[in-house]
């Protein structure tokens, strides 16, 4: 059985805000980027230890994240035990480990 997902409000924020930009450098782009998320999400969820450790992340904190192949976004996540926590949507020019003050909530 899956995990549900449950996305922090900045993650679905940046989410938002990527498509948007997608879109508007060429129209149904912004959609191919959702598309592209949509199916990461649903690999992270069927098999969450797939995703590799975040760099420069201390072991104790278990994030992992799995990187799109057409656009330059990792999708940051927790597999913790009751659901999948989604941290960031994260470009790869970002700050690394800027997410991670979403913790706290």
């Amino acid at each position: 059985m899956n995990k549900p997902v449950r996305a922090e409000p900045e993650a679905d924020e940046e989410l938002r805000a990527a498509a948007r930009w997608y879109e508007r450098r060429r129209p149904g782009l912004g959609r191919e980027f959702l598309a592209a998320i949509g199916a990461a999400v649903e690999l992270i969820q069927r098999h969450p230890v797939g995703g590799s450790r975040v760099p420069k992340v201390k072991r104790a904190l278990p994030a992992r994240r799995l990187i799109l192949r057409r656009f330059p976004y990792a999708v940051v996540f927790l597999d913790l035990e009751a659901e999948i926590r989604i941290l960031a949507f994260a470009h790869h020019r970002r700050g690394p480990g800027y997410w991670l003050r979403r913790l706290r909530s």
